[in-house]
């Protein structure tokens, strides 16, 4: 099948190479002169395990191309298919106008018959609002293009993997010609004919943020209940495995952390709440996901206040982690970057090691600098804060640590370590939350005996 995809971010590139991949001619469109000019070198725009070899394989079957030109990477095309991106706007709503000008453009030219799939995380209403766009240039007002929605489920680290063997297909079609077109195109995804799911045009789009709000309640609630555990000082991993073990719940995403970050459920769950309001709903539970989860990184914040209260100027803390989880290099609304950020405009100085991210243009900093070595982001410092769950981070070179920083204290909001293993090393050991008993440090830094554990009241840099 001759498929057009506009759009090479994430999803658009992942889709495009996942469908090359089992046989159908797939053309990638983008504006972006600079970034089609790298795909066709073979070169990355984001760091997706497994991605770069299904590209590569793509382009050399011949089933995968890439153009900047979307009439001439349209022609043809029985299946074309939008991926761009729709970021919240000021108030939270899903900014929608690279989309409009997408369909506006598309429908300037197009006039073979053919399915336009909105692949783009979109309001209900969206799909149909561009079905009347091409409506609207056709005599009669019935354009012979059918618009459907077929909401994308890929995990950012596991992207590849999520599309070529999915949990669910979510295909939403008004009319059943539409919904067969689309099920064969997935067809070599679903070999058991259980993994797609056809429903209305508007169900499918609600679904997906549907399904990001679950997950973002339960990242939430992991979070509350962990910090609660500490203030009753309960182990939390053993908690964990309790209620992992109800088969009603399950034991995935139980693991505590400074809060969900990325691209996705962020925006999602503002744009889920600003759907709600529209429809004159309260969206109490969503607004409430949304203040846990900045509360989670103001606790973190408060944390590292406590151990420092007399300010962090001149202050030198090593971060591990910038991505805002392992296998990428996405660091949009990642809790790391926040942290940082929060850190160097306190007057802190910053030594950051991620094995994903090896520059921050958008933080170009004097206080900041990235290093490749975890152990070099710790030479001199101060506080070791472990932000991602990398796994070259799991199991540290604990005695090294120490003897590369000044002073150790080592914050894991992640719960990753084992205390007695941390402190055997001589480096102190506070699981981010427990604000009753903290490492505090004050006067010069020559004395190790400047350190204390002690009841702190909090403080934010």
């Amino acid at each position: 099948m001759n498929v057009a995809l506009i759009g090479t971010g994430y999803v658009g590139l992942v889709t495009g190479a996942g469908l090359a991949s089992v046989g159908h001619r797939v053309t990638c469109i983008d504006s972006n002169l600079e970034k089609i000019a790298a795909l066709r070198r073979g070169e990355l725009p984001f760091v997706e395990p497994g991605l770069p070899e299904l590209v590569s394989r793509g382009v050399a079957t011949g089933h995968l191309h890439f153009t900047h030109e979307m009439k001439e990477g349209c022609l043809g095309a029985a299946v074309i298919i939008l991926a761009v991106g729709t970021p919240s706007n000021g108030q939270g709503e899903a900014d929608l106008t690279a989309l409009r000008d997408c369909a506006r453009r598309l429908a300037d030219f197009l006039r073979q018959r053919c399915v336009v799939v909105v692949k783009s995380t979109v309001p209900p209403g969206t799909c149909e609002a561009i079905q009347a766009v091409f409506d609207s240039r056709r005599p009669g007002g019935r354009s012979e293009i059918r618009v459907a929605s077929n909401p994308e489920f890929l995990a950012e680290g596991t992207a590849v993997e999520d599309f070529c063997q999915p949990a669910r297909i979510v295909i939403g079609a008004d009319d059943p010609g539409t919904a067969e077109l689309l099920e064969a195109l997935y067809a070599p995804f679903d070999p058991g004919g259980s993994r797609v799911m056809t429903m209305d045009v508007a169900t499918a789009q609600y679904a997906k943020y549907a399904c990001n709000a679950m997950l973002a309640a339960r990242i939430a609630m992991v979070n509350e209940l962990a910090n609660i555990a500490l203030a009753c000082d309960a182990d939390i991993s053993s908690v964990f495995r309790v209620v992992g073990s109800d088969p009603r719940i399950g034991p995935r995403y139980l693991q505590p952390g400074p809060g969900f970050g990325g691209s996705c459920l962020p925006k999602d769950l503002r744009a889920l709440y600003d759907i709600a309001v529209r429809h004159g709903e309260d969206g109490t539970l969503l607004q409430s996901v949304q203040q846990t989860n900045q509360a989670q990184l103001d606790r973190l914040v408060s944390a590292v206040g406590n151990i420092f209260p007399d300010g962090f100027d001149g202050r030198l803390i090593a971060i591990w982690g910038l991505a805002f989880k392992p296998g990428t290099d996405d660091v949009r609304e990642s809790p790391a970057l926040r942290l940082t950020d929060r850190l160097l405009m306190a007057g802190a100085r910053v030594q950051v090691c991620d094995p994903a991210v090896s520059c921050l243009p958008q933080m170009d900093h004097p206080q900041l600098s990235i290093h490749a070595d975890p152990l070099d982001a710790c030479i001199g410092a101060e506080l070791l804060c472990v932000m991602t769950r990398w796994p070259e981070f799991l199991n540290p070179d604990w005695p090294a640590v120490a003897s590369k920083m000044s002073h150790a204290l080592v914050l894991d909001p992640h719960f990753l370590y084992d205390a007695a293993t941390v402190r055997r090393s001589g480096l102190r050991y506070l699981g981010a939350g427990n604000r009753s008993m903290t490492w505090t440090y004050s006067g010069t830094r020559s004395s190790d005996s400047m350190w204390r554990l002690s009841n702190s009241s909090s403080a934010a840099p």
